[in-house]
């Protein structure tokens, strides 16, 4: 099962705030033996929105979903949720239960419209202020307030995944290759590609301020895999005449 991360909110596509989601999620993730396959960030136009929880609907991956959930104008989230999923908005009884108990009669007329979701939807506790968050096709739809939206994906993870542990590569192998440029290796690369496709690949060049040229690669998955297409790799570099160094992590 992929993982993947939806920051919802023209503010952060502006710069007026910065996303701190991204770097909480991928080490929460690695904290059980996880990691995150893609994250979007997407701005508060409905339209949008609707097409990408379409498509991320259809992946049918994990993904948390941070903002646009609220009760003003500019939160488009609920609504566009149901849109996408092909359902209409309930007033959903568990979340106004929830709001009522945290608000009393203040939560009418506004804070209850809090409560209309994705009919079908399951919520999701907010520790803070009592607001659900929602789970609909394999989405958690959380807050954008991190101290409210980061327990309740703890929660998610512990109460609808416990078992979800321990998936990522077992190990990574780093080394550097200097005095080189990718073009000159992109042979061997596309040979590594065919011979090792269950292993995950990666070339990040660099260029130094006096203009040398190195390139670091990665190389993970299953440990005895890993070693083997290390070894190959590192083989084809020196046979090719070129220095590479591990890199310490």
């Amino acid at each position: 099962m992929d993982i993947g991360l939806l920051v919802i909110g023209d503010e952060i596509l502006s710069g007026k705030r910065k996303d701190g989601h991204f770097d909480h999620v991928v080490g929460m993730l690695a904290a059980r033996g996880l990691e995150l396959s893609w994250c979007r960030i997407v701005g508060d136009v409905p339209a949008r929105i609707v097409q990408t929880l379409k498509e991320t609907y259809a992946s049918g991956d994990l993904v948390f979903s941070c903002g646009g959930i609220g009760a003003t104008p500019d939160d488009h989230t609920r609504r566009c949720a149901a849109e996408a999923a092909g359902v209409p908005l309930a007033r959903h009884p568990q979340a106004v239960a929830e709001i009522e108990a945290q608000f009393g009669a203040d939560a009418y007329p506004r804070r209850i419209v809090m409560a209309d979701l994705p009919e079908g939807c399951g919520i999701i506790p907010n520790p803070v202020n009592r607001v659900p968050g929602f789970f609909l096709k394999g989405h958690h739809f959380l807050p954008g307030f991190p101290q409210m939206a980061w327990p309740m994906m703890e929660w998610v993870l512990d109460n609808r995944y416990p078992g979800l542990r321990d998936l990522a590569p077992e190990t990574e192998t780093l080394f550097t290759v200097f005095d080189v440029t990718e073009s000159l290796l992109i042979d061997l690369m596309e040979d590594f590609v065919a011979r090792y496709p269950d292993v995950r690949f990666s070339s990040l060049p660099h260029l130094g301020e006096h203009g040398e040229r190195r390139i670091e690669f990665g190389v993970k998955g299953s440990r005895p895999r890993v070693n083997e297409a290390a070894a190959f790799l590192q083989q084809g570099v020196a046979a090719r005449g070129y220095r590479w160094e591990n890199k310490a992590r």
